[in-house]
């Protein structure tokens, strides 16, 4: 199914597009053939999926491809817990697809609406000091390259390429599908409560170290964090959801509905954004139960945002969350929405934000009615003196020259690209500014 007139924008509204035309493929021969005929034409093709990404990764310069059809469970192997899904799988539906396994996926992020491809290419991870981003996980790809090849890669075959493919920024190819190692289900024992900042800052790297998911979370302009502590536990074993109207209080009506007003008055009388921010504190958090992990780990947000979020080596987190308070603090801007603080475990792929070191993030945003370059750019110099590593998916002024520094595989990522998309089929602006064009 084809489209044109149709403008693209990401859920941010941070990124628009007029895509020459739309198509909507429903199998792997579908995705081939439309990428063979954009070749054909010398017209650049990109896939998209939910369009969650805050920087122009997915924007289309040529055809735009919609995977929403090419979705669902493609095979599961139980004995070595791998499952293979369509390329265009939402993640929201990965844990009813798995369910009957007794699988799951071994982390997530905290939104679920992102596409399976989107996901991993873009270096989306969740927080656990000793557990990997969602790229990190893939076992095996099949993709559409640039010189129309369908090429299967896993650990048997192309396995050289599987670093590269699994985060590949959506430059390598189109993924059709992707191979995914799972864990059994468990469940996740959460604490959610408001503690000092300072006292967070000074206890981190134990906290970081002693709970399997730990993140917390700081409104600008108070003295206090809202700490999210979560345990792994066997399936079903102890399990205390909170009642549908508990859920709907604290994740609907205040954290989306009631947020979105007060984020809304403090964007017309920024005055009272500290005061609003001091309030949020008192909201949310001071809560435990336990649950299926996927609905601890996700949350629903519908107050549209922009966002910018820096991978930073783990030692470095408290000291430049305390530069970016410093920063707030002195600047007299008037920052409505909190700054996020996770972690992840080391991995090998060349273009993870996590690539060879155990990593901390901090992730800044700024609400949808307001102009957030001037606080990201600031922020984004304090992370950059810190080695820190911009987030593909959220909003950077990064290009290929600086990022070459922050990468020890970055011209041999390149290299693939070189091989992969001779053409530059699956360029778009973004691309041309991170990796060159």
């Amino acid at each position: 199914m084809t489209a044109t007139g149709e403008t693209w924008r990401n859920w941010g509204r941070t990124e628009k597009a007029k895509p020459i035309r739309v198509e909507r493929p429903r199998t792997a021969g579908a995705v081939q053939r439309a990428v063979v005929a954009a070749a054909g034409s010398g017209i650049p093709i990109k896939a998209v999926g939910a369009s969650h990404s805050f920087s122009g990764i997915a924007a289309p310069a040529g055809v735009l491809l919609e995977l929403d059809d090419l979705t669902g469970l493609i095979d599961v192997d139980e004995r070595h817990e791998l499952a293979t899904f369509s390329a265009g799988t939402r993640l929201r539906d990965i844990p009813r697809l798995l369910a009957r396994y007794g699988l799951a996926m071994e982390n997530l992020g905290d939104i679920d609406s992102q596409s399976l491809a989107g996901a991993i290419s873009t270096g989306t991870h969740g927080t656990g000091a000793s557990f990997r981003g969602l790229a990190a996980q893939v076992a095996g790809v099949t993709l559409v390259t640039g010189t129309g090849e369908q090429l299967h890669v896993d650990a048997d075959t192309n396995a050289e390429l599987l670093p590269a493919v699994a985060l590949g920024l959506g430059s390598l190819g189109i993924l059709v599908d992707v191979t995914v190692h799972c864990v059994p289900a468990f469940d996740l024992a959460a604490v959610e409560k408001p503690e000092s900042l300072e006292s967070v800052l000074d206890s981190l790297p134990q906290r970081v170290a002693e709970n399997d998911h730990f993140e917390f979370y700081w409104f600008p302009h108070t003295e206090t964090a809202l700490t999210k502590t979560n345990t792994r536990m066997p399936s079903g074993a102890a399990r205390r959801p909170l009642s549908p109207v508990r859920r709907w209080l604290d994740d609907t009506l205040v954290s989306n509905r009631l947020y979105e007003v007060t984020c809304g008055l403090g964007s017309a009388v920024p005055a009272i954004t500290p005061t609003v921010n001091r309030l949020a504190d008192k909201l949310t958090g001071n809560r435990e139960f336990t649950d299926a992990s996927h609905r601890v780990f996700t949350t629903k947000r519908t107050v549209r945002f922009a966002e910018m979020e820096y991978a930073l080596p783990a030692e470095q987190v408290a000291d430049a969350l305390r530069e970016v308070k410093k920063l707030i603090d002195t600047s007299g801007w008037s920052i409505s929405f909190p700054v996020e603080v996770r972690f992840a475990a080391s991995d090998d792929l060349w273009l993870s934000t996590a690539s060879r070191r155990e990593t901390g993030y901090i992730a800044v945003h700024r609400y949808a009615r307001e102009n957030p370059t001037e606080y990201f750019r600031a922020v984004e110099a304090i992370m950059r003196d810190k080695g820190g590593r911009p987030h593909w998916g959220k909003m950077h002024w990064r290009d290929a020259e600086s990022l070459r520094e922050s990468y020890p595989r970055f011209d041999d990522f390149v290299a693939i690209r070189d091989r992969l998309d001779p053409s530059r089929l699956f360029r778009n602006p973004y691309l041309d500014r991170v990796l060159g064009a």
